[in-house]
């Protein structure tokens, strides 16, 4: 299928974000007297559309080559107003926020300067299905995921063969951290209570801290707070407490980096500064649910600090575990586009499996290898596979814990053809903790990416720390080799095997 490259595709790699509730509030703060379910199909390989943001209000900042630009830049954003988001001399870049065009562009004239790039905002379509969850449910026991309340409906945990890693006590360390850069984190979730270092969490979304305060603002959230579903999702699916959904791991740490907001947009300066963020906070593993494509020859200032700063992770020891995208895209044949993250070396590029048929929400599930109709792919491009989710019905997607801060909302058309979009409209609490508590579910290679980082987190725990390619060659060495053998462009190297990874089997 084609992409829009001059607006550019592709926000999470997910399919699904945001959980798609109908019934709507009219006010912060407004209840509503019941939830209903909302099923939405998945068209595969449906193109992601780009939700509107205020456009030029956040800067990235490209230094010319061998130039500190620091004392130059603080004076022009002294002189000139905005914010300084962040500053790194030795990567050659800084993210600038609430700058006018116009001081933008005297920005880009400032001793040291080579480049002053509008950020880009990465979208797609939201859809899926939430259901409330039985209150009734107890405590179950983290040291044995498997017996999660709704560990039936978990099909990707039995495939990836995560089961047998916990049988033999691979569990995770809570002295193994993983950064997720994504919505944000439902800290106060029953699956995440205590997994999440707040002290090391960040919202480097300034507009999102302006929605929370305003829709959530009297229960005193830390920032982190997902409001839109994603995040939490994802989080859900590295580490877990295990007593509604089981994770790959039930001890990592996890800490949250907000790049994403509410309107499923993530800002690409706002990334790359938290990328460095995470690193600079002790993050072993770094998952990044996002992606998006560039044009190379358009956009060389984003394609460079982009290589620049993944490698600054990879000499620090930090692995990057990346989705691979849902445009059903031949990432080998993609001409003049840089697929951010997966066309940087040394990340973790993961490709979508799931189930083609399950005619329960417990099964069973037929097939749940058989690659995704939507995941990206391309031998040279592709690490492994891991279970993102079929789209035949909403029983194959991926199922998790909904974020309880979550909104619904919905895009106004175009009052005109060639007009503008209007802002979008919250419409309320998508999975009102008032209601008490949802499961969301999904499909996109946003949740085959956590299920990797997941496991490389319980590798690190088990067999020692070691640098980000030797962790990276035990996960694609223990993988299952389907498709082509050898590497396979919709496999990789294999499908992920969560208990050969920790040497559970042989």
């Amino acid at each position: 299928m084609s992409r829009h490259f001059l607006r550019i595709t592709l926000l999470t790699g997910a399919i699904v974000a945001a959980a798609c509730v109908e019934y709507a509030p009219l006010s912060p703060g407004g209840t509503t007297a019941a939830a209903s379910t909302s099923n939405v199909q998945l068209a595969a390989g449906a193109i992601p559309t780009l939700a509107p943001f205020e456009s030029g209000t956040r800067y990235l900042v490209v230094f010319k080559s061998g130039s500190p630009a620091s004392a130059a830049i603080r004076a022009e954003i002294h002189d000139r107003g905005g914010y300084l988001e962040g500053l790194y001399d030795q990567l050659g870049f800084a993210v600038v926020s609430g700058l006018s065009a116009d001081r933008a562009a005297r920005l880009g004239k400032a001793n040291g300067v080579s480049d002053v790039l509008p950020d880009v905002e990465f979208a797609l379509e939201a859809a899926g299905e939430t259901e409330a969850l039985d209150a009734s449910i107890g405590p179950q026991s983290a040291t044995a995921p498997q017996t999660a309340a709704l560990f039936a409906l978990q099909w990707n945990m039995r495939a990836i063969r995560a089961d047998a890693a916990w049988t033999a006590g691979a569990l995770g360390s809570s002295n193994v951290r993983v950064a997720i850069l994504d919505t944000g984190i439902d800290y106060r979730w029953p699956d995440l209570n205590g997994r999440v270092d707040l002290s090391s969490s960040i919202s480097l979304r300034p507009d999102e801290d302006e929605r929370l305060e305003t829709w959530f603002g009297a229960l005193n959230l830390h920032p982190i707070t997902d409001l839109n579903a994603h995040g939490t999702l994802v989080s859900s699916i590295v580490a877990s407490n295990s007593t509604f959904f089981a994770g790959v791991t039930t001890r990592t740490t996890l800490f949250g980096v907000k790049v994403c907001i509410v309107f499923n947009t993530c800002s690409t300066s706002a990334t790359l500064n938290g990328i460095v963020y995470a690193v600079d906070h002790g993050a072993d593993v770094i998952n990044m649910s996002l992606g998006g494509a560039f044009l190379k020859r358009a956009n060389p200032g984003f394609v460079s600090v982009i290589s620049r700063v993944l490698s600054y992770a990879t000499k620090n020891g930090t692995l990057i575990v990346v989705s691979a995208g849902n445009d059903s895209l031949d990432i080998d044949h993609d001409g003049n586009v840089y697929d951010a993250y997966c066309d940087t070396p040394g990340v973790v590029c993961v490709s979508a499996t799931g189930p083609t048929a399950a005619p329960t929400v417990v099964g069973p599930f037929t097939n749940p290898d058989a690659v995704a109709p939507y995941t990206n792919f391309g031998r040279s491009a592709i690490s492994l596979a891991a279970p993102g989710g079929g789209v035949t019905t909403p029983n194959a997607f991926v199922s998790g814990p909904c974020s309880q801060t979550a909104l619904a909302w919905h895009q106004p058309p175009r009052p005109a053809p060639d007009s503008a979009l209007p802002p979008p409209i919250i419409d309320g609490p998508g999975c009102p903790s008032n209601l008490g508590l949802f499961r969301v579910s999904g499909a996109g290679t946003s949740f085959a990416s956590p299920h990797v980082a997941g496991v490389a987190a319980a590798v690190i725990a088990s067999r020692g720390r070691s640098n980000p390619s030797q962790v990276r060659a035990i996960l694609q060495g223990s993988s299952d080799d389907l498709g082509a053998i050898g590497t396979d462009p919709f496999y990789g190297k294999g499908r992920l095997n969560a208990a050969r990874a920790v040497g559970a089997i042989p």
